[in-house]
């Protein structure tokens, strides 16, 4: 009742925001729903990726990878094509592109916005959190987030950072 007579008079209660990121879920480039809370006690890497970048040979790291230490870290690309259109149109054209030329066996979401208007709610939450390193807007394709067994996020990474640099890995 309080909130229906706040939005009345043109006021808005935001709810409250998720702790961590167990509260998101997302959907894979085959349309199957996965949810986050899954892979609890597990640390979560997120990349942001893009199929015509300069950075698209990660896929090829982010496979090793995925491969070398699988058990210890889920791997999720998130193809957009916020940076330049540098993304393929449909999610089959993505699945297509990522097992044909890399191999790719690690989680790859459907296409989504990392940033602008449209961003998808797990990003906002992703660029607004605090941590070491910076918070704000995604700069590029292949950026990274680093989350840790609590679903917290404890490093940010820019596109340059390669998968397999000691500064991720060590983590692990």
């Amino acid at each position: 009742m309080i909130n229906t007579l706040l939005i009345l008079f043109g006021l808005m209660v935001a709810p409250n925001p998720p702790k961590d990121i167990y509260a998101f879920s997302f959907k894979t480039l085959d349309g199957k729903d996965v949810k986050l809370s899954k892979f609890k006690g597990k640390k979560i890497l997120i990349v942001n990726t893009a199929s015509k970048c300069g950075y698209t040979k990660q896929y090829e790291d982010l496979e090793k990878l995925h491969k070398q230490y699988g058990k210890d870290v889920v791997l999720i690309g998130f193809p957009s094509a916020n940076f330049g259109g540098q993304e393929l149109g449909t999610n089959a054209e993505i699945k297509e592109f990522c097992s044909s030329k890399f191999a790719t066996t690690f989680l790859i979401a459907e296409k989504s916005d990392v940033k602008g208007d449209a961003i998808s709610p797990l990003f906002k939450y992703l660029t607004s959190q605090a941590n070491p390193d910076f918070t704000g807007d995604i700069k590029w394709n292949f950026e990274k987030f680093l989350i840790n067994e609590k679903g917290q996020l404890v490093h940010r990474y820019r596109s340059a950072v390669k998968p397999l640099d000691e500064q991720i890995v060590k983590n692990f």
